[in-house]
């Protein structure tokens, strides 16, 4: 169930189950975009639906920036000299984990 009042009640899905919700006070100018992202004839069934896609959006872009921020340190550590020889068999571990 969501509550429309002066903001947009938005439904998290944690789990693949709504477990909890947030209410959000938006400016008309935010809701009117809101509501032109979502409902018929667009993308979204819901305004809820809309907001959690763009929520998952910005995770991915996060976790994206995190991933490259690694590989770059990585690398750095590399160039500075900061290594371990490895001895081991890089395809059988790599087969252990997929």
């Amino acid at each position: 169930m969501v509550e429309f009042r002066n903001g947009l009640a938005i439904h998290l899905n944690g789990n693949k189950k709504m477990s909890s919700s947030i209410n959000l006070s938006l400016t008309d100018e935010l809701r009117a975009f809101v509501d032109a992202n979502s409902g018929d004839g667009t993308l979204y069934a819901t305004p809820s639906e809309f907001m959690r896609d763009l929520l998952r959006q910005q995770k991915s872009r996060q976790d994206a920036a995190a991933a490259r921020d690694a590989i770059l340190e990585g690398y750095q550590d590399a160039i500075d000299g900061h290594i371990h020889p490895f001895r081991g068999d890089l395809r059988s571990l790599l087969k252990k984990v997929q």
